[in-house]
């Protein structure tokens, strides 16, 4: 006759927050289309930023005044964030969304049964790594964009007024729409409906709200999901808009909105 062991709690591996983390940090970094993602994005703010600054300092003798006027050096160099953003929202729903295609999510769920702890881990893993990477990538997009544009006496430097703001605010920037990407992907659980749904935010809603009257225009901009974000990108304070801080601040408050929206979702409804 045998007796049962009772395994002790040491033994049986209590899930605890730090070890879902850990466990949703394995899964993206052994990914491939993770590395390949997000290598492009970094290559997307760095290639284009050096890119743009390279040809705007070669064709500033032609250009109009209205448009020197509005030259903003800083900017130039970190244009690359309108593609990067693309790659890092789109892997960001890709980090759930996948999972639900696979089935793969029973599996995470089933070893956490409480489920939430998933969700903020896959947060905060992939936009933690979005942001030390990206930041990364914006100051050195900014290096050498200023390099490009330094030799027409075009340049600027991080100790200039709201520069330092911009290069780090792109990174910031690009962090919140990761996890925006993450909470649709947890909302909708479909890749092609998460992925519609955070391009519409972020550039289609813009373009249709140009068709708007001025009045209105004027009114609703400064709160679209973009708008609100990317000025702390602007060193120049842009009409029409909020100021820098403030409207980050809006941004992240549509990212947490729809992160509650996904904890909801996956408290209710079955994997």
């Amino acid at each position: 006759m045998t007796t049962a062991r009772v395994i002790p709690e040491a033994e049986r591996g209590e899930v605890t927050q730090l070890r879902v983390i850990h466990s949703e940090w394995i899964k993206l970094r052994s990914l491939r289309s993770t590395l390949c993602t997000l290598l492009a994005a970094v290559a997307a703010m760095i290639g284009l930023g050096f890119l743009f600054s390279y040809f705007t300092a070669d064709r500033w003798p032609h250009l109009p005044p209205e448009e020197r006027l509005a030259f903003d050096p800083t900017l130039v160099s970190l244009r690359g964030f309108f593609l990067a953003q693309l790659a890092v929202g789109v892997l960001g729903v890709l980090v759930v969304s996948s999972e639900y295609t696979t089935g793969m999510i029973r599996a995470s769920l089933a070893a956490v049964p409480r489920r939430l702890p998933v969700l903020w881990a896959k947060a905060l893993v992939y936009s933690a790594v979005v942001w030390a990477l990206m930041t990364a990538a914006s100051l050195t997009a900014f290096l050498v964009g200023q390099a490009a544009l330094s030799g027409h006496g075009l340049g600027t430097s991080l100790g200039a007024p709201g520069v330092l703001r911009a290069v780090l605010g792109a990174g910031l920037y690009l962090a919140v729409v990761g996890l925006i990407g993450v909470a649709l992907g947890a909302l909708i659980r479909n890749t092609a409906g998460a992925i519609a749904t955070l391009l519409g935010a972020l550039l289609i809603l813009p373009v249709l709200a140009e068709a708007l009257p001025s009045t209105w225009f004027d009114v609703i901009n400064p709160f679209l999901p973009s708008t609100a974000g990317q000025g702390l990108v602007h060193v120049q304070h842009q009409p029409h808009t909020l100021a820098p801080w403030v409207g980050f601040g809006v941004f992240c408050c549509y990212a947490l909105a729809t992160l509650a929206g996904a904890a909801v979702t996956l408290k209710e409804r079955d994997a």
